[in-house]
């Protein structure tokens, strides 16, 4: 299922450049390639995006399992069980069959203002992503067979430690209510 989004989009961007041919020769020769970072992608030219060019970037799910661990997504959200509960699960199986890795970043911006102040509550500060590491989570959330390998052994320790920590704040507020009510009981029952 999830390989068949990574196929369905290399083709599209096949397709894109089988029909703009001569794009990447454009772009070296008028300079418009200079400060476009990453690792390559697609070469998206004039005829399919009024005039710019664009480059569309390598989707890359094992990448995108280590970012997910490491940039923090994990600590809200959970793949396979493994991970936080403030947020939804992001289980592929979960995923509608084709996914506009566009549409899923208007979903995530959407819901920005939300998932910022969580960040910077749990992780101390705002999670910031190039946009190759935001295309290899969003391969990775797509992708079955990756998923399956997500483990807790994943999460670098110090995701791991403010996973921990958010963890011990929800289990102490408990008891400590719980230990009032206790407390108050008892004093009630010192009184009679």
């Amino acid at each position: 299922m999830s390989n068949r989004i990574v196929t369905s989009l290399g083709i599209f961007f096949a397709a894109a450049i089988f029909l703009t041919p001569l794009a990447g020769v454009r772009a070296a020769q008028h300079g418009q390639s200079e400060g476009m970072s990453g690792r390559g992608g697609t070469m998206m030219g004039q005829g399919m995006m009024g005039g710019g060019m664009l480059r569309m970037p390598q989707m890359d799910p094992a990448r995108g399992r280590k970012l997910f661990a490491s940039k923090g997504c994990v600590t809200c959200h959970s793949v396979n069980g493994v991970g936080g509960e403030d947020a939804p699960p992001l289980d592929a199986a979960t995923m509608p069959r084709l996914m506009n890795p566009f549409e899923f970043s208007a979903r995530m911006w959407r819901g920005a203002e939300a998932m910022i102040v969580l960040q910077r509550e749990e992780l101390g500060e705002q999670i910031e992503f190039t946009g190759d590491e935001f295309a290899d989570i969003i391969a990775f959330v797509h992708h079955l067979e990756e998923q399956k390998k997500f483990s807790e052994a994943d999460i670098p320790p110090r995701i791991r430690r403010s996973m921990h920590h958010m963890g011990e704040e929800t289990h102490e507020e408990p008891d400590e209510e719980h230990e009032e009510k206790e407390g108050a009981h008892g004093d009630d029952n010192h009184a009679d």
